[in-house]
């Protein structure tokens, strides 16, 4: 089979790679459709990402036809169209038995620690495998990243009407803000993006406060009236940004911080007590995110013509992944033809 493979940083090319075989038990073949470009992916190819051995196929964004499945599978049939979870988990550690595989002592991601699926086939447990229901199979391949935000939305445990400030309007901060929309909360997005922002408004339709154009502490002050946010999302993946956004949040209020970053994060033990801040981490997404993106996709709630910006194809990657990398104006997600 064709796949894209990631030799060493820079080095992107379409190798003839083995067809993964017959899938063990539990497990099922999967023919890839379509695969979504991540960040992740970009910092693979740049060598940014901290915990990758080369070479690596890359991509965890799947959408694809079930092929074939191992003994013991019941509940997926040949021919059906799936989404892909790429995070797998051990199904025995302390997370796994709270029902929280998305932060699993030994979580594996595929396209990160194991190969993924910018090829032509792909071998996952059946368990991570969830019927598209409906979505066209190029619709499926968005609902990994956008279960990032839903996810995150969930575990801010914000009421409808909450005054919300998302930071980074990049495709996770987009789909965060989306998902707190949908869910009945009071968006504004924050990004140093002139042109991030004019979409998320122009677009989204989403209220903007413009970094570039004055301190984040001030923008926020007066969009507030001087009370902050009462959820706050950040989803920049910059050091500064985290640990200013504590400086935004309301008395009472919640700081999620959906993105990762390698740096220790420091804050003022004093404000954070004083305002009774509840601060939460938010890593990857559960099948309740994945279903709930699913049907918010199916129902028109979510915007996929605006959000999937540029397409490709398996062979062509190699050279539009490398100059995407580097070439982001009006790039907001771009999405893998393979099937």
């Amino acid at each position: 089979m064709k796949a894209v493979v990631c030799r060493s940083p820079g080095d992107l090319v379409l190798e003839d790679r083995p067809a993964p075989g017959a899938p063990p038990s539990g497990w099922a073949l999967v023919a890839v459709s379509h695969v979504g470009i991540c960040g992740t992916d970009y910092h693979i190819f740049e060598g940014k990402h901290p915990f990758l051995a080369y070479p690596r196929i890359m991509g965890h964004e799947v959408s694809g036809t079930v092929l074939e499945v191992g003994e013991g599978v019941d509940d997926l049939a040949v021919g059906e169209p799936v989404v892909i979870n790429p995070y797998l988990a051990c199904g025995k550690c302390i997370a796994c038995r709270q029902g929280k595989p998305n932060c699993c002592v030994k979580i594996e991601v595929l396209g990160v620690h194991r190969d993924g699926a910018m090829c032509g086939q792909t071998l996952v447990p059946a368990q991570n495998l969830y019927p598209a229901n409906g979505l066209s199979l190029a619709d499926a391949a968005a609902v990994e990243f956008l279960a990032i935000g839903a996810h995150a939305v969930r575990r801010s445990l914000g009421h409808p009407g909450a005054r919300t400030l998302v930071i980074g309007a990049g495709p996770i901060g987009l789909g965060t803000a989306l998902f707190a929309r949908i869910t009945g909360f009071d968006v504004t997005l924050l990004d140093m993006s002139t042109e991030r922002l004019g979409f998320a408004e122009g677009e989204l339709g989403f209220s903007i406060l413009d970094g570039s154009r004055g301190s984040a502490t001030d923008l926020v002050r007066d969009a507030t009236e001087g009370d902050g946010f009462d959820v706050v999302f950040d989803a920049t993946g910059n050091t500064q940004s985290v640990q200013s956004a504590f400086a935004h949040v309301a008395h009472g209020g919640t700081l999620v911080l959906v993105s990762v970053v390698k740096d220790d994060i420091a804050f003022s033990d004093p404000e954070f007590h004083k305002r009774e801040m509840t601060l939460i981490g938010s890593r990857n997404a559960l099948r309740a995110d994945f279903e709930h993106v699913a049907a918010s996709i199916r129902n028109g709630a979510v915007p996929l013509a605006k959000l999937v910006t540029h397409h490709t194809t398996l062979a062509d990657t190699p050279r539009d992944l490398a100059r995407w990398a580097h070439e982001k104006s009006g790039l907001i997600k771009a999405v893998i033809q393979v099937g």
